[in-house]
């Protein structure tokens, strides 16, 4: 009696202590402890890690490799799971889903414990939830090293496992190889196809400066790539993954700011081979402004990679924007005034312009305002709003360009003579070179108080002021040697008293006898005597 009292009492404390090791899974928080205490070294039995995941959809086996790639999702992105703070009601529900659930990391929201029963485990859904996560995770089949690394020795030192050192080592070795031969590839072998094609300038003034942040930039995407597999503590792992994370954006937007002085350079280029001079200008405008988007876009990427919540930054941009435009109107409409001059290009860069009191050269378009040299040679910076809503009179786009003038001879130049000076005026317009052949005005004009006037209105094919000038000059000098030769006397403002009647003196008007003899004269005038 007393040795079945003996075997009953042992197998009583047997049942007990099974009883006591069983897997709980009546309520989310002792589901996620079944799932993360069963992992560790301590106690490791991935069999019982594994009955959160079994449903009716999801077998044994199938619920082991979740159990097992849930877990190095965590530690890949570490993620470190406060089972304390997890609820242990077996009635727990989730009021943004309003059923039984529970949301084990708000970065996979998909990912999730539910209730069946009287139990609390992972629906089919999240454990395709899982190994989408784990493929994403461990690209290029990098989860297979998971499985070799740790054969090479799985002793703790400092907290780490010997692979863990191992692997850490080799991911510092692959990085400075792949930053080596990345700036092999492009001192030794890029530059100098780049130098041999004639642009040497261009590989030391904008290429060297993009090698070294380029090498680190391929550097960083393999970190991102091989941190996971060093399944380091959730901590250490999670510091690491941000500050990889976030120089990732950071050294890529040191890349692109670079790039592009490359792309500002091709537009010098084809801004050269156009004719206007206001695309010269435009250039440097691009290139800030792409600059400017580059940096805000950067900037966005490194806050959002360290986990710092960009909408509500956003938001308050839009509201801060919208304030700024209200207080900024006028730059903005200087700004959008910019825009349409390099749309509507009324002027070029070094045309004379007028507008209103503007009256100058241009000689830069900005992004708020256009400095114009007046011909006091002091600067005038007239708001581009202003320019854009102006009309301007552009005398540098004028093909010819309008000379007019009124040449006075003395009343007593014979008929004849004032002829042949006309004459010889076309022919010093003909033979100028720089002046309009098929389109000139010289004609006696006006019989004037003092002089009798001979209109010369002509144009002359020049480029600007200077050789307008010059050719008025010349033009000039040629009409007074005319004169000289054909001994024509140019007038000036005089008064002359006539005496209609003085003793001894016959009168300056002519006298006739009769009718008849006036209207002979007139005939003779016109070769027609005798008709009347």
């Amino acid at each position: 009696m007393r040795h079945v009292f003996l075997l009953l009492s042992i197998f009583i404390a047997g049942f007990n202590s099974f009883s006591q090791g069983l897997p709980s899974l009546a309520s989310p928080g002792q589901s996620v402890r079944t799932h993360l205490d069963y992992l560790q070294d301590e106690k490791y039995n991935d069999s019982i890690a594994s009955t959160p995941f079994i449903s009716t959809k999801v077998s044994p086996s199938e619920a082991l490799i979740a159990a097992i790639r849930w877990k190095q999702v965590l530690d890949g992105k570490g993620i470190y799971v406060e089972t304390d703070e997890i609820p242990i009601n077996p009635n727990h529900f989730d009021s943004v889903s309003h059923r039984y659930r529970y949301v084990v990391t708000s970065e996979f929201p998909n990912v999730y414990l539910e209730k069946s029963g009287n139990k609390w485990i992972y629906p089919p859904s999240s454990v395709h939830a899982i190994n989408q996560a784990h493929e994403q995770l461990f690209r290029f089949g990098t989860d297979r090293l998971l499985t070799l690394l740790p054969k090479i020795g799985t002793r703790k030192i400092l907290g780490l496992y010997l692979w863990q050192y191992v692997a850490i080592l080799m991911l510092i070795s692959i990085a400075v190889i792949v930053q080596r031969l990345f700036s092999l590839f492009f001192n030794r072998l890029f530059l100098r196809i780049v130098k041999k094609a004639g642009y040497e300038h261009l590989a030391d003034g904008y290429l060297i400066p993009i090698a070294k942040p380029a090498g680190v930039f391929v550097v960083l995407i393999l970190l991102v790539v091989f941190i996971p597999v060093l399944q380091l503590p959730a901590s250490t792992a999670y510091f690491a993954i941000i500050a990889v994370k976030a120089c990732v954006p950071l050294f890529g937007t040191v890349v692109f700011y670079r790039m592009v002085n490359i792309f500002s350079l091709y537009l010098e280029r084809m801004a050269k081979k156009s004719r206007s001079t206001l695309d010269d200008q435009l250039v440097p405008l691009i290139r800030k402004v792409l600059k400017t988007f580059v940096v805000v876009i950067g900037t966005l990427f490194v806050l959002s990679n360290l986990n710092i919540d960009i909408v509500p930054l956003l938001t308050g941009l839009s509201i801060g924007g919208l304030a700024f435009a209200l207080a900024a109107q006028d730059t903005i409409k200087n700004f959008f005034g910019s825009l349409m001059i390099f749309i509507d290009k009324p002027f070029q860069i070094g045309d004379w312009i007028t507008s209103g009191d503007i009256d100058g050269n241009v000689e830069e378009v900005g992004f708020r305002s256009s400095r114009i040299r007046t011909f006091r040679n002091s600067m005038m910076y007239v708001p581009n709003g202003k320019l854009a809503d102006s009309t301007i009179d552009n005398h540098g786009l004028r093909k010819y360009r309008r000379f007019y003038t009124q040449i006075a001879l003395t009343y007593d130049t014979p008929p004849e003579l004032i002829q042949l000076f006309v004459d010889g005026l076309k022919k010093v317009v003909e033979k100028h070179p720089d002046t309009r052949k098929d389109y000139y005005n010289i004609f006696l004009n006006d019989m004037a108080t003092y002089s009798l006037n001979i209109m010369f209105y002509i144009f002359f094919e020049v480029p600007d002021w200077t050789e307008e000038l010059r050719a008025r000059h010349e033009v000039l000098l040629e009409i007074l040697k005319l004169g000289k030769k054909l001994g024509v006397n140019f007038a000036f403002p005089t008064q002359t008293l006539h005496m209609e009647n003085f003793p001894g003196k016959l009168s300056l008007s002519p006298t006739y006898s009769s009718p008849e003899e006036m209207r002979n004269s007139l005939d003779e005038f016109f070769g027609e005597p005798g008709k009347a």
